[in-house]
């Protein structure tokens, strides 16, 4: 039995962050250091890369804030998530000593990695304005300064973050059909996130 856990419309702003996501991500690496640099020949050489980078940054921007804006209230931290982080060091390295990890929609390690997103992203927001040159050229150079280590360092936390999120999703059996098809199986659900499959289950069919 499969359970729906994304709809068509989820999935395809998902993959439109991760395109964006992916586009501003090597764009901005190629500023980050010269031996980097030739990635910019993936989006018509320097001047270009420098061009679209900041569209491309603000599109990912806009995408995930309609994702968040579905997906916030399903990630408030909650006592299950206190118990699942307690138990987190036996599912990751003792096997699931304790029995099933539980867990709603999202468990405690996937709400980290959502938060850690939303403020990243929102630094990146912020401090990136401060020098698009394009659009702001008079500023304070000392805090375009500070607005560019601010940027890189977001940007650094947000790719690591980015790893371990891909990482948890080929990790976990099963969860990277969720957002290709956008459902799970019945097992898998009553598995990885018990009481999220328990409220599907009681759900009165629509």
């Amino acid at each position: 039995m499969l359970l729906q856990r994304y709809r068509d419309s989820q999935r395809i702003n998902h993959w439109l962050i991760v395109l964006l996501f992916l586009c501003a991500g090597l764009s901005g690496l190629a500023f980050f250091h010269p031996s980097l640099y030739f990635l910019t020949h993936l989006f018509g050489g320097g001047p270009w890369a420098r061009i679209l980078h900041p569209y491309m940054g603000l599109g990912m921007v806009i995408a995930f804030a309609f994702l968040a804006a579905q997906m916030w209230r399903d990630n408030r931290w909650t006592d299950v998530d206190r118990q699942w982080m307690r138990q987190s060091g036996d599912m990751i390295f003792g096997g699931h000593k304790h029995g099933t990890q539980p867990a709603h929609k999202y468990n405690a390690g996937q709400k980290i990695v959502f938060w850690i997103m939303v403020v990243s992203l929102l630094i990146l927001l912020v401090t990136g304005f401060m020098f698009w040159h394009a659009w702001f050229p008079d500023g304070n150079i000392l805090m375009r300064r500070v607005a560019v280590v601010l940027h890189a360092a977001a940007a650094a936390i947000l790719i690591l973050t980015i790893i371990i999120h891909v990482y948890a999703a080929i990790w976990v059996k099963g969860s990277f059909r969720a957002m290709t098809r956008g459902t799970v199986t019945d097992t898998w659900a009553a598995h990885h996130h018990p009481l999220w499959h328990k409220a599907v289950k009681e759900r009165p069919p629509a």
